[in-house]
């Protein structure tokens, strides 16, 4: 990653998270993927240096940075573990849904223990028949009296079983985006219970089960907003979630890079170090500007959001297609790089590859992203 044109505290940031994710999560990653464990306790320490609460306001417990320094925070983690790097940036996205949506009180009773991650966030939008068409979910919440009730199940959510925070889309109202409100759920709830942990192609790291909420009773005061507010708060929330992933792609490909780097200045082949060919150093010049352009791309929808920018939302889902493309691209061709030895798990390159796939789906497919992004370039021809 360059830094020439970072700030002297954004350069002292990459620099600790590097340190962290080399230190903490890239020893121990292969073992984590092999053996489907979720290291809560190295969560915990990533917490002590603020990656728990980035963008929360420091009065409640956070780090107070902008979405141009999480970029950095999470590119420089995915470095060494892209599963935990994706699991820490949709903890974040939901402690920045409460802290930007919720009442004083909501803040100052989820946000300290999330941005010190004693507890833990998921967030629960898809179901089993609304992925894409998310608008058409069909959880609901039944107002009685001071309570919600809520009844559905949540598919594919992140954390699951572990976090003890959920945020909640569910609808109050009619039909479509509209009709939908947000809830803050806590693990203890009763009537909240989890499916099994889901095996998975990649981000064998944290667990994945569904959520399942059959006649979950909340206090009025879980609503996060106001009623219908709920897909927006959503939608928002989304669109720093997707440049999250998109670095995580970055970090997870700059690391296969790297690693090629290393295996093609070890290895000969006909008398020669593979890193001299030219053929392959024209491959590795093609990697190297693909993920230098993706990090520009990113850098510049943070830097969009951060000022609220109208164009926000769709220069996002630019880059969260773009990034995620580019990352999964350079990792598969690091793979091919190493040749048989990439197909074997001790190298890391295949768990790489398996990781960044997944980027292409979540926070949104990248079909979808291409979606927004065509609706931003046709919205102003009416």
């Amino acid at each position: 990653m360059t830094t020439t044109l970072l700030t002297e505290d954004q350069q002292a940031l990459v620099e600790t998270t590097l340190d962290f994710a080399q230190d903490h999560l890239a020893p121990r990653a292969l073992d984590w993927d092999r053996d489907k464990h979720f290291p809560v306790d190295v969560l915990r320490k990533a917490a002590g240096l603020g990656l728990g609460g980035v963008y929360v306001r420091e009065e409640c417990g956070g780090s107070g940075l902008s979405r141009a320094d999480g970029v950095l925070v999470f590119e420089s983690l995915a470095s060494g573990c892209p599963s935990i790097a994706g699991y820490l940036s949709i903890h974040n996205m939901v402690a920045w849904m409460i802290d930007r949506y919720g009442a004083d009180t909501q803040r100052e009773r989820w946000l300290p223990r999330l941005c010190a991650m004693e507890d833990l966030a998921s967030y629960c939008l898809t179901e089993p028949g609304a992925g894409s068409d998310a608008a058409a979910l069909t959880t609901r919440a039944v107002r009685d009296r001071d309570e919600y009730v809520l009844t559905g199940v949540k598919q594919f959510i992140s954390g699951a079983g572990a976090s003890q925070v959920y945020v909640v889309m569910a609808r109050t109202g009619g039909t479509g985006a509209d009709g939908v409100s947000a809830f803050i759920v806590d693990k203890d709830d009763p009537g909240l219970t989890f499916g099994p942990n889901e095996r998975k192609m990649g981000w064998n790291a944290q667990p994945t089960r569904q959520v399942v909420l059959d006649g979950v009773r909340l206090p009025a005061d879980r609503l996060l907003g106001r009623e219908g507010e709920g897909f927006r708060i959503a939608m928002n929330g989304l669109n720093g979630g997707r440049l999250g992933i998109a670095a995580c792609s970055l970090g997870g490909a700059r690391s296969a890079l790297d690693r090629s780097l290393v295996h093609l200045a070890d290895r000969e082949a006909f008398g020669a170090r593979l890193l001299d060919a030219q053929a392959l150093r024209f491959r590795l010049a093609d990697m190297a500007t693909e993920l230098a352009a993706a990090r520009a791309l990113v850098q510049q929808a943070a830097q969009a959001l951060d000022r609220g920018d109208p164009q926000a939302p769709y220069l996002c889902a630019m880059a969260k297609r773009f990034a995620t493309d580019t990352g999964y691209s350079v990792a598969d061709r690091a793979l091919q790089l190493h040749g048989g030895y990439g197909y074997l798990s001790e190298y890391g390159i295949e768990k790489i590859v398996r990781d960044l796939r997944v980027h292409q789906i979540l926070e949104g497919t990248n079909e979808i992203m291409r979606v927004i992004v065509a609706r931003g370039l046709t919205e102003a021809l009416g």
